[in-house]
């Protein structure tokens, strides 16, 4: 595995939710979106993970994100682009795009809808691995995906790709996190995807967190991390539980239908708009998540209407 600085791909990173506007990609809201997020601490971005939708944007609309992503951070945070997708050739495409637009680092999630034997993921890996040097992870996220990686799988990709680092886990197994650790050792970048398990993760020894309520209070996930880093896991196991029902939230329905409908109501997005077949949040749910903001000490404006 290729060494990394230490401070690099470590921390909060969140993943960041694609704004919509009139059914087009809202490019100045997400210049916006990206600022917010160094102006609150954030250590670095992800662009068009799961939580960004993007299996209902276009190839060059993921491009264009990253570029913009890159541009308005410009070297002040990480970006990592997420460039997956259940094609090799977009793969491919998704790569060589972010990596000429000056990407940090690329997550590549399993490629969804086939359910590939393990084999063929160590050979996707690879091969995809060929197209850019830059650090590379797994975007580990079965619950979407459908799609599980074993520890071997791992071991045999990591075998022949130097410059894969990291892996991003979102699924209820802390056991899994032990055994990459054991395994890789404290280098290799472990980040928590599951909301839920930030805080255990975190115990465990992960770098970071890539949790989608950071798109909304990325503060207290920056806080979060920064307190178990120092070892304050008092501090920490604290704003585990005032996060608790927030990483809940984003689970109400389909991710990111809770989350864009909660960012709404607090500014950060005009819209809470979405493509096909995603769709916002209903009126009942509405009503369910005001009252989770106003539990975590967010002051919504009045609900219209």
């Amino acid at each position: 595995m290729i060494a990394l600085e230490d401070g690099f791909l470590r921390g909060s990173y969140p993943p960041l939710v694609t704004p919509i506007s009139d059914g087009a990609v809202d490019y100045d809201k997400f210049a916006e979106l990206v600022e917010f997020q160094i102006a609150q601490g954030s250590h670095g971005i992800v662009v068009c993970s799961s939580t960004g939708e993007p299996s209902t944007l276009t190839v060059a609309e993921r491009a264009q994100l990253v570029e913009v992503a890159v541009d308005v951070a410009e070297g002040r945070v990480a970006v990592v682009a997420a460039t997956g997708s259940q094609s090799h050739q977009e793969t491919v495409a998704l790569i060589t795009q972010a990596a000429e637009a000056g990407a940090d680092a690329l997550l590549v999630v399993t490629p969804y809808y086939l359910k590939p034997p393990q084999r063929g993921l160590v050979e996707y890996y690879v091969e995809i691995a060929k197209e850019s040097e830059l650090p590379l992870l797994i975007d580990h996220i079965p619950g979407c995906a459908a799609v599980d990686v074993q520890l071997e799988t791992v071991e045999r990709i990591a075998e022949r790709v130097p410059h894969l680092v990291g892996i991003t886990h979102a699924v209820n197994d802390i056991a899994f996190v032990t055994k990459l650790l054991d395994r890789f050792g404290f280098e290799f970048r472990v980040f928590a995807g599951l909301e839920e398990l930030s805080f255990p993760m975190l115990a465990l020894g992960a770098a970071g967190l890539m949790n989608a309520v950071g798109n909304l209070a990325p503060g207290k996930i920056v806080a979060l991390y920064d307190a178990v880093r120092r070892g304050a896991l008092t501090e920490a196991r604290a704003l585990h539980f005032e996060l608790f029902e927030l990483n809940q939230a984003v689970f109400f329905d389909t991710n990111p239908i809770p989350l864009k409908y909660m960012m709404k109501r607090v500014g950060l997005l005009a819209e809470n708009e979405h493509r096909l077949p995603m769709v916002p949040a209903t009126r009942e749910m509405e009503e369910r998540l005001d009252g989770v903001l106003r539990r975590a000490g967010f002051v919504p404006r009045p609900h219209p209407g």
